[in-house]
């Protein structure tokens, strides 16, 4: 027996604790309830909403969609309704990394999900969901951490194989290391008809990146005092790698506007070589509807910095309930939907990482036959181990905002690396002085 917890009448909690199979029959009636909602669009996020329609047949609810857009906007809009007042809506998109902006909007979900059903998650995944001891979001199977794709058949070209030895001194092979990504780019670059790399060049996807690349080069970005450090040599060789990069054209003129579906789309196309990537991306890369490298796409391990240590920038999307909804538990039951077995299975089916321990088991044993699937969940396995969150801030998205016009200035060639770089550190010193922080 599964029920909807809440703190609700005798006469409802009868109604919600009725027999259902996970997946195939949602607990609770909401007949006459329509749920707002406000999701992530984009491709990989897609397929899963289809599944709305059999919670509203299974339940007699509605769900209103009143937005769908890219993380980075609907974060703007979730600031302007709290701002306004207006926040009236039941159940959101979440991320590990937004969630900490907004610790007062949305419920407890422990109050409202069944404790067996939490406990079928990934216990970290759950930590990660979690913010002062309340469980925020329920995380959807779209556990990020990046790992590298990359065309196949040019590492196979004998001619660039005795072509690249012969300029650089070492084999052509997948790159291990940043400077190797580095060294290919630039030789496997054809411009503008074919670039080595590309890479997101706005908003929090910048600075998540140039995070990463700052940690695989033994740089900290917050230190132990709680003040901004990443105006370092590390950080400046950090910076440097995506500003020698863009002055060798080795990246797409237009790769300073790029965000997460422009790559996709940019690596599916054909004419990137190289690409740090979301698991999401796997299926659709291999796709031949979709994909101009369908059949060509190798997949492994992200790059280590000269430290030695991996990139491994890492967070986990989610569905949260607002504390402003007039119907949590119907939210909590569309949650608990598109988030439970069969849904996951449906998302990690494309590539994306699952968040359930079963889904885990089963991707693995679905994989088994196929060999790009079973390369992809090798590779994304021991990415995974090398997941780092971003820091612990709740101002992590405004200094990010702070940030990044920074490094794209030292991208474009406008200020040095180190010039931008000691901007960008005092200005999130000033967003944490005026959070109190500091």
């Amino acid at each position: 027996m599964k029920k909807l917890l809440a703190s609700v009448s005798a006469g409802a909690i009868a109604l919600l604790s009725t027999s259902f199979a996970i997946g195939a029959e949602l607990p609770g009636k909401f007949a006459g309830v329509t749920i707002d909602a406000k999701l992530i669009g984009g491709q990989q996020y897609e397929p899963l909403y289809e599944r709305i329609g059999e919670w509203e047949k299974l339940t007699g609810a509605k769900v209103n969609i009143l937005s769908k857009k890219n993380h980075f906007e609907l974060d703007k809009e979730i600031k302007s309704d709290i701002a306004s007042g207006s926040l009236k809506w039941c159940v959101g998109s979440n991320h590990s990394s937004f969630a900490p902006q907004y610790p007062d909007i949305y419920t407890d979900l422990t109050k409202l999900i069944p404790a067996e059903e939490i406990a079928a998650f990934v216990p970290a995944n759950i930590k990660a969901s979690t913010l002062d001891g309340k469980l925020v979001m329920l995380p959807r199977a779209q556990f990020d951490v990046s790992a590298l794709y990359y065309q196949k058949s040019i590492y196979a070209d004998e001619a660039n194989k005795t072509a690249f030895k012969a300029k650089y001194g070492y084999e052509l092979t997948p790159p291990d290391t940043w400077q190797q990504v580095t060294d290919q780019a630039i030789f496997f670059t054809k411009a503008p008809d074919f670039y080595g790399t590309q890479f997101a060049g706005k908003e929090e996807a910048i600075n998540g990146r140039f995070y990463e690349m700052l940690v695989a080069e033994g740089g900290e970005y917050i230190d132990k005092d709680g003040k901004p450090a990443f105006n370092s040599a590390a950080g400046i060789k950090a910076l440097d790698w995506f500003v020698n990069l863009y002055k060798a054209k080795a990246v797409p003129a237009g790769t300073t506007n790029y965000l997460w579906d422009d790559l996709g789309q940019g690596f599916a196309s054909g004419s990137i070589a190289i690409n740090l990537d979301w698991p999401g991306w796997a299926s659709f890369f291999n796709d031949p509807k979709s994909s101009k490298v369908a059949g060509n796409v190798g997949v492994k391990v992200q790059p280590a910095g000269s430290s030695g240590k991996r990139t491994g920038w890492s967070g986990s999307h989610g569905f949260s309930v607002t504390n402003a909804c007039a119907n949590k538990e119907a939210a909590a039951s569309l949650v608990w939907w598109l988030t439970n077995e069969d849904s996951q299975k449906l998302e990690a089916k494309a590539g994306p990482l699952p968040t359930r321990t079963a889904v885990w088991a089963w991707d693995i044993e679905q994989a088994k036959g196929d060999a790009y699937k079973t390369e992809v969940l090798a590779a994304f396995q021991e990415a995974a181990k090398n997941a780092f969150p971003v820091p612990p801030l709740a101002e992590w998205i405004e200094i990010s905002n702070a940030v990044y016009p920074e490094l794209q200035a030292a991208i474009l060639g406008d200020k040095t690396s180190k010039e931008a770089l000691d901007t960008a550190a005092q200005k999130a010193t000033d967003i944490l002085k005026d959070a109190g922080k500091l």
